[in-house]
């Protein structure tokens, strides 16, 4: 399969640190996670997303499920931060390398925190951004966890 750079770059910060990966293609897209569910056929809440936000003006990366919002306030508490915001398009591509919408969970140029929802734990397999758009991947809710370094937290709306 002829995968996007993006997509090979992620692959590729998978397999430095020992992660093999099954990367999938949907040309249509998988930009939300309506998309994504229907593409490869999971649960809405199997879906993984990742989402940049500013903390304080620091980037850091949200990882909920695709049937959860983000609540910034409890972003900006677990990142000891007054406040978090959305980051905009170049922030979120300058903070991961990749563009949002299809910015993975992990494999960014430098460390970042990442917060992962206690909501995603109802599954033991999710589905994650692979650099695009258009490329997801499986992967067990554990591996996720230490790939990216995240730390668990409640951070979706009530």
């Amino acid at each position: 399969m002829n995968l996007p750079d993006a997509s090979m770059r992620f692959l590729e910060s998978a397999d430095e640190i020992g992660l093999n990966l099954e990367i999938h293609h949907f040309p249509d897209g998988t930009r939300t996670s309506a998309d994504a569910a229907a593409a490869v056929g999971c649960e809405l809440s199997a879906i993984a997303k990742s989402l940049v936000f500013m903390a304080d003006e620091r980037p850091v990366v949200a990882i909920l499920s695709g049937d959860h919002r983000l609540d910034p306030g409890k972003l900006a508490k677990a990142a000891g931060a007054a406040r978090a915001r959305r980051a905009s398009l170049d922030e979120a591509r300058e903070a991961t390398g990749y563009a949002a919408g299809g910015t993975p969970a992990f494999g960014y140029p430098k460390p970042l925190p990442v917060f992962l929802d206690t909501g995603l734990r109802r599954h033991d397999e999710v589905w994650s951004a692979a650099g695009t758009p258009t490329t997801v991947y499986p992967i067990r809710l554990a591996d996720l966890m230490e790939a990216s370094g995240a730390q668990l937290a409640d951070l979706a709306e009530e």
